[in-house]
């Protein structure tokens, strides 16, 4: 971590310190600290009203006036604490995109994984600067700060939720860039920061989707499986597929190739195309024996094939030895020869 960093993570904090001592009531910095979470878990109206015996809707009120006295005091001031801390904000937030999860702008802001104490002050931050805009987190958004002369609330929610509609109305996974060129935004970074703000999207692998989509937000082994699958676009070893995922950035990896093999066998998504190899279903494999499939082949021909292009069908369908298939033409009761290594069905 250079000294410019230490230098930001160490003025957030003493810069927030230094702004809550404007506040000269201590029931006010009381509703404030406690509300933003600054220097405990962030309480909730209802907590704070009955802690200090007045009602969730008077916390709110004194919450709102508060925070409007603070901006119009430093407004006022010769206080710099704050625009130096904008600044430091906006610098961060223009490589972002111009607007970025709380917690994804904390942690560039730190140079680490932060804690919630420390997102709070950059919370507190961005609701006191004139050139932020703070998102509250709900059940549709992740807490965000945008530029102000870029994205207020209104329309920042306006954003991301075409971001979310252009994503249905697509049907599956859409890439950053794929997103950008269909959208009217000036670099795919920023698409991917606003639709990195919606809770009904989920990323995997620059690719984005509705969270229920296990392509995008795998959730048990059997999504993985799918995911990795997939992306890869070919049959393959159940061990192989065990590696796959160990080495993924699925967050939940570490799982056992029997574990692997056991899921694949259970799921009708895919199916066993050879010894231990498994393909999707959606490819166009089906499930059954060798001489189950050498029925489908001549049923779907309608006529005598010859055996090298008996062969060549079963081989699209099962990843099995040529002589296995001639065995089961030669051996197995469903089939007769009608002439020269030409066969039909029985």
């Amino acid at each position: 971590m250079d000294s410019d960093t230490i230098n930001q993570s160490v003025d957030i904090k003493s810069g927030v310190s230094n702004i809550l001592n404007l506040i000269q009531q201590d029931r006010e910095k009381e509703i404030i600290t406690r509300r933003f979470g600054l220097y405990d878990r962030k309480e909730t109206l209802e907590q704070i009203g009955e802690l200090l015996g007045i009602t969730r809707e008077r916390v709110r009120q004194l919450e709102k006036s508060i925070l409007n006295k603070l901006r119009l005091n430093l407004q006022n001031s010769d206080n710099t604490t704050l625009s130096g801390m904008e600044k430091s904000l906006v610098r961060h937030l223009a490589e972002l995109g111009r607007v970025a999860r709380v917690d994804v702008l904390s942690d560039k802001i730190f140079d680490k994984n932060t804690d919630s104490k420390e997102r709070s002050h950059v919370s507190f931050v961005a609701s006191l600067a004139p050139g932020l805009h703070l998102l509250e987190e709900n059940d549709s958004y992740h807490a965000s700060i945008s530029i102000a002369d870029s994205e207020d609330s209104n329309k920042l929610k306006d954003d991301v939720e075409e971001i979310v509609t252009l994503i249905k109305k697509h049907g599956k996974p859409i890439s950053t860039e794929n997103l950008h060129s269909l959208l009217n935004h000036e670099h795919p970074v920023q698409v991917r920061a606003l639709a990195s703000v919606s809770k009904n999207l989920s990323e995997l692998n620059e690719n984005w989707g509705l969270n229920k989509w296990p392509s995008v937000n795998p959730r048990n082994i059997r999504d993985k499986i799918y995911v990795i699958l997939e992306s890869l676009g070919k049959p393959m070893h159940f061990s192989e597929i065990a590696d796959k995922i160990k080495a993924s950035e699925f967050k939940r990896k570490d799982v056992t190739t029997q574990a692997i093999h056991n899921e694949l066998i259970k799921d009708n998504r895919f199916v066993l195309i050879g010894r231990g190899i498994y393909a999707l279903t959606s490819w166009g494999y089906s499930k059954g024996t060798v001489s189950e499939i050498i029925v489908e082949v001549l049923k779907e021909a309608g006529q005598p094939l010859h055996r090298d292009e008996i062969v060549r069908k079963v081989l699209a369908k099962r990843q099995v030895k040529e002589t296995t298939i001639l065995l089961n033409l030669q051996s197995k009761p469903e089939f007769k020869r009608v002439s020269k290594a030409t066969y039909t069905l029985a």
